[in-house]
């Protein structure tokens, strides 16, 4: 065989091409299918975290329900934990007179058009705190017939071993809210007075 031969040979082989081929392909579809599986895993933790939030504030909502706080956030905890065992959860509840008062400042007047609560303006402390506050929501469950807005936070470590390489954080966290009204089993109780702005 002449060398003119051996490389028309050559040049026409095509042994091992998909070795080849595959080994070139190879890393980009490995980051894509754990990407994949990431968002997957992360998506099924926050419908788990979601899920076990609603049943936990459905038991929250009837009376009495404020001496098993601990055991309801518990039964939130070991639902989150079987799909995600080394998640950490912090629960934390705000009440409400009124669903419409979720997340809404407290009412104050403003005398000097200033867009600020100061200068000793008159205003409504919803929350019954001594202070104005950006949200009238008060700590914990609140009485019969408040609206009561249950917040989860979960936060753990990314499952697949590619964040770092295209600049994701290391660390997961999730958050689920709901809100929903106490049961009436008692006439509603307001803490509101009024108080002036520092």
């Amino acid at each position: 065989m002449t060398i003119a031969q051996a490389l028309t040979t050559l040049r026409d082989a095509d042994d091992g091409a998909a070795v080849v081929e595959f080994a070139l392909i190879a890393p980009t579809l490995a980051l894509v299918l754990m990407g994949l599986f990431d968002m997957g895993y992360t998506v099924y933790a926050n419908t788990m975290l979601q899920g076990a939030l609603q049943r936990a504030a459905r038991a929250a909502t009837v009376e009495g329900a404020g001496s098993n706080l601990a055991s309801i956030d518990s039964k939130v905890k070991d639902e989150v934990l079987d799909v995600v065992p080394d998640a950490s959860l912090t629960f934390t509840r705000k009440s409400y007179a009124n669903f419409s008062d979720v997340g809404v400042p407290e009412d104050f007047t403003d005398a000097n058009d200033s867009g600020v609560c100061d200068d000793g303006e008159a205003y409504e402390d919803a929350n019954g705190n001594g202070t104005w506050d950006q949200d009238r929501g008060a700590a914990g469950l609140g009485g019969a017939r408040d609206a009561v807005l249950y917040t989860v936070s979960m936060s753990y470590a990314r499952k697949f071993p590619m964040a770092s390489l295209i600049g994701l954080s290391e660390t997961v966290t999730n958050k689920a809210t709901t809100v929903l009204r106490n049961q009436p089993y008692d006439l509603q109780k307001s803490v509101a007075k009024v108080g002036n702005c520092t």
